[in-house]
């Protein structure tokens, strides 16, 4: 736009450097200057010779209208031209129109007006001129230097930016954001090919939006990129993790086995198309494999089996969802084919509808005696026992989380929980949502000493409403009320006198930043017995008290924070 400014700036001086000579006034306006000494431009009749009006004409010419522009600098630094005449209708930036077809000049009497529309479409602009030139040069004098603006960034020492850069990898993951970081410039370039940015790496939607067909071209495009990708940039690669592929997954997990002789664990999410050539590829290359998540995809069995035979003693971390042929996979990890795994984690949809899982617990108990995390989330287990007879005797002496937890009934009863946890003595924390089987005596009678977290809510339960009242949850926040930081017991039906008793024992715990979190919805409990807990744990941050019947009405919601929880116990008082 400053250039199209300058030219018209340009032809605009023009004009007025030819009109200097002559500037008289045709209508009578003395105030523009002084007036001329030459006779007017109105012929008389005794004048009739062309060659005498020819003549005229050029005189005529050095004519024009005074200047139609100013200059002024803005608070911006740059110039702004500006009309001050209606010669362009009221715009700056109109350029002048250009007719091609010349008229010729009239005879005959014309008036000064007329002259001067005529001379203003005949004059051809002119480019050079000396003032805007000068003009342009004062101007670079307020322009700030592009040059010295974006150098920060060049300036930056390598090691800086790429701590910048870890702490964006550690918060939106290294993929996009070091591949675009790295188009910035050659500094940029050099820090984001660090292969120690890139040790976790997360691939999803990067190509193709979500549902659409994947073009010969574009799936081209795709392997390319991703084995640019592993040869240079995965050097380092530790942990892989392939989201929502619907297609190229096989390719994806031979090029990163075979590329990243790093590699500790592998996770594929809502994946379809892995083969038994991918797991025989990862047997051959990732001999420090020792993690593998596959959740809500689909893999082929046989090939996984395979290669839990050869290299099962090497994972330590599994996760699959259940299936009906993924129970061949729990029932080869309860033959002893992963004997160092720490983590099992056996899950299923919400709405899954069916979420029976057979297990034969002694026989997991002597094949993986190290677990130390074991889950099965929404799924109830059936529990299978041994065809020997004999029982274990090992348990799960390092176990620190159990999760059974399910929307749903469970079948789960105080000897299935006994089975389990009868030698775990290092249980930190136990989840039990759905388990309406379970009494507070079966819990108090547990081994662990220092239970952190309890989850004994019930959700979506069609037998919440027939129970009747329990009691003995005094029980359970008596032995555990030193070491609880969350409780959760919503839907509950103690009893007002229990839950009072109970939270009393809470209440008593030596350290008062113990207990952090805790969920009473839909539960009975009473303003008195609310109160004596809320007021004696000072780092207390959650509290549901959701569908609590007995609080008053303004009271029954959701607490966050401890400002809150304050607040709270005012109204209490």
């Amino acid at each position: 736009m400053m250039d199209s400014c300058e030219a018209e700036a340009s032809t605009h001086s023009e004009r007025h450097e030819d009109t200097a000579p002559s500037t008289s006034n045709t209508s009578g306006q003395g105030e523009d200057g002084p007036k001329p000494k030459t006779s007017s431009l109105k012929r008389s009749s005794g004048e009739p010779t062309n060659a005498k009006a020819k003549k005229q004409k050029k005189t005529r010419v050095s004519r024009s209208a005074q200047v139609g522009y100013t200059v002024h600098q803005g608070e911006d630094m740059l110039l702004v031209i500006s009309s001050t005449t209606s010669h362009y209708n009221g715009s700056a930036w109109t350029p002048q129109r250009k007719r091609n077809k010349k008229k010729k000049p009239t005879k005959g009497k014309l008036k000064a007006n007329q002259i001067k529309k005529k001379k203003s479409v005949r004059v051809k602009p002119k480019v050079k001129n000396n003032p805007v030139v000068k003009m342009e040069e004062d101007a670079a004098v307020f322009v700030p230097q592009k040059a010295t603006d974006n150098r920060w960034g060049e300036s930056l020492p390598e090691e800086v930016l790429m701590n910048i850069f870890q702490m964006v990898v550690n918060q939106d993951g290294a993929v996009p954001f070091l591949c675009r970081v790295g188009r910035v410039c050659r500094l940029w370039n050099t820090a984001a090919a660090s292969p120690v940015l890139w040790r976790k790496v997360t691939v999803s939607h990067c190509w193709i939006a979500p549902g659409k067909k994947q073009l010969p071209k574009i799936e081209n495009k795709i392997k390319d990129a991703f084995n640019w990708l592993a040869q240079v940039r995965f050097s380092q690669l530790r942990d892989f993790s392939l989201c929502h592929w619907t297609k190229n997954v096989d390719y994806a997990v031979e090029v990163v086995s075979q590329f990243c002789p790093h590699l500790r664990s592998l996770s594929l999410s809502y994946c379809t198309g892995l083969t038994a050539k991918a797991f025989h590829s990862l047997g051959l290359h990732s001999q420090s494999l020792h993690s593998i998540n596959l959740q809500y995809s689909e893999f082929q069995v046989e090939g996984l089996l395979e290669y839990l035979e050869n290299h099962g003693s090497q994972i330590k971390q599994i996760w699959f969802t259940q299936g009906l042929k993924n129970d061949r996979l729990l029932s080869a990890i309860t033959r002893g084919c992963c004997p160092d795994l720490e983590l099992l984690e056996v899950n299923t949809k919400l709405d899954s509808k069916d979420c029976e899982l057979s297990v034969c617990i002694q026989a997991l108990q002597v094949a993986c005696p190290k677990l130390k995390t074991f889950r099965m989330l929404n799924v109830r287990p059936l529990h299978k026992t041994m065809r020997s007879g004999a029982d274990s005797a090992l348990g799960f002496p390092l176990l620190e989380e159990l999760c059974i937890a399910t929307t749903s009934y469970s079948y789960m009863t105080d000897k299935d929980l006994w089975d389990i946890l009868f030698n775990s003595t290092r249980l930190r924390v136990l989840d039990l949502r759905g388990c309406s089987r379970i009494t507070p005596a079966g819990l108090a009678s547990l081994p662990c000493l220092e239970l952190e977290c309890l989850f004994w809510g019930l959700y979506f339960s069609s037998h919440i409403g027939s129970s009747s009242p329990k009691k003995g949850l005094h029980m359970v926040t008596q032995k555990w009320n030193q070491t609880l930081q969350q409780l959760d017991i919503a839907n509950q039906l103690f009893t007002e006198e229990d839950l009072e008793i109970a939270m009393s024992y809470l209440a008593q715990a030596k350290e008062v930043d113990t207990l952090r979190s805790l969920n009473l919805s839909g539960t009975r409990i009473t303003p008195p017995a609310l109160r004596s807990v809320i007021g004696q744990m000072a780092a207390l941050s959650y509290l549901n008290l959701s569908s609590c019947r007995y609080l008053p009405r303004g009271v029954k919601r959701i607490y966050r924070g401890q400002e809150d929880i304050r607040q709270l116990l005012d109204k209490l008082e």
